[in-house]
């Protein structure tokens, strides 16, 4: 296999030479990422020298990228930022004891956009309904979701499911939250539910059926399909474009260094949920000139809960329940009795669930949402209203809205 192998200036030219005789590669070209102690000048490794790393790829052409540099030119930081930058070029990256291959993505025949995270509770489902409605209101929509607790065989949803149909769903054994049936319950768009299993460090899912809803999606033939990621996984599909979902919540180091920086580098908009974190917004700065918009979410009771003493289910980090209320009071006349963020703890929420005190229980369809709270609002003769995770932020529609393909002319 053609290679392109990086080295460094800590390692004399003639061990360097030797090293790259012994591969079992045709190298066609060596990257010096750095370091000077071991250069005397017009040192030859018996290659050419690539003035960059993508330069070097596009030039030479290469079908892999291997490490021969090491501590302290590349350390465990900055070799994660180089696997990013090779992975975003569609290149397996090696060195002595590791290998990275970059996620393979199918090729799709309709209009398509991606939207992945780079972790679990950043948003992610609350910018796919957001993006679907958006899209939705002049052109035929269907989102492709895949998570962890998905059905198995992808499920076509086409009508927007109401309690009776999520309730049914859990009593009989199903995972009645499911990213799919929140964006359908929440988006009212067509929506097909898929499953996966794991997922790698650069966010290719294990086992999953999303190719199988992919070409669900395709036979119906609507004017644009949005794929859904699960947590850190990359929806396995060719698309138009990407979109990346952070959390300032999320520590810098973890949202831009690892491989999450390959996310940045294939993505087209990234979306920071949170707010605006300046150190944030600067170091995606450094990995990709790329449009970042920070977006606050702020719950939307899709019926009305104005003068009704509500208790309100969320994933969302005691840091913001006080401000949730808030708005819930302010923007839609709640009275706010209760704010619970156990809705993934299971043990802690049972022991709410038995001496909650509220006429309606305002719960975001996630976690434990059916078969606990809708459970035991029933039981209770109780109003359950579900909650969306509204969007707030300058230009997050306009920014979106750029990434769209555009539409055919009738």
């Amino acid at each position: 296999m053609r290679a392109l192998v990086v080295i460094d200036g800590e390692h004399y030219a003639p061990v360097v030479r030797d090293a790259l005789q012994a591969l079992p590669h045709e190298v066609v070209a060596v990257w010096v990422a750095g370091g000077t102690e071991k250069l005397v000048g017009g040192e030859d490794y018996g290659v050419p020298v690539a003035a960059g790393l993508e330069q070097g790829i596009a030039e030479h052409e290469p079908g892999l990228v291997v490490d021969l540099s090491d501590e302290p030119v590349l350390g465990p930081r900055e070799r994660f930022r180089v696997a990013s930058r090779v992975l975003a070029r569609g290149l397996p990256y090696a060195g002595p004891d590791f290998r990275f291959d970059p996620p393979v993505f199918a090729p799709f025949p309709l209009p398509a956009l991606a939207i992945a995270g780079t972790g679990k509770r950043v948003g992610k489902t609350a910018v796919t309904g957001h993006f679907a409605r958006l899209l939705s209101r002049d052109r035929e929509v269907v989102v492709v979701a895949m998570g962890r607790g998905g059905p198995p065989g992808p499920q076509l949803v086409e009508a927007r499911p109401r309690l009776e149909d999520l309730l049914e769903l859990s009593r009989a054994g199903a995972h009645a939250a499911s990213d799919y049936l929140e964006t359908a319950a929440l988006a009212g768009v067509t929506t097909i539910g898929c499953r996966r299993c794991g997922g790698g460090l650069a966010g290719s899912p294990g086992e999953s059926n999303v190719l199988d809803g992919a070409a669900l999606a395709a036979e119906l033939e609507p004017e644009l399909v949005i794929f859904d990621g699960s947590g850190a996984a990359i929806p396995p599909v060719e698309v138009d474009a990407r979109v990346l979902v952070t959390s300032s919540a999320q520590p810098v180091e973890v949202v831009t260094g690892y491989l999450n920086a390959y996310r940045i580098l294939i993505s087209d908009l990234v979306l920071v949920t949170g707010g605006a974190d300046e150190p944030l917004l600067e170091a995606v700065a450094q990995v990709k000139d790329v449009p970042v918009v920070p977006v606050e979410l702020r719950p939307r009771p899709v019926e009305p809960v104005d003068g009704r003493r509500v208790a309100f289910f969320t994933t969302a980090p005691a840091a913001v329940h006080e401000t949730l209320a808030a708005h819930l009071a302010e923007r839609h006349g709640a009275e706010v009795v209760q704010v619970s963020g156990n809705l993934a703890r299971r043990e802690a929420l049972r022991e709410e669930l038995e001496r909650v005190d509220a006429d309606t229980y305002l719960v975001e369809i996630k976690a434990a949402a059916i078969d606990m709270v809708a459970e035991a609002a029933v039981a209770r003769g109780r109003e359950l209203v579900f909650a969306d995770n509204e969007l707030v932020g300058e230009s997050v529609d306009e920014a979106l809205l750029a990434l769209a393909p555009k539409r055919e002319p009738a």
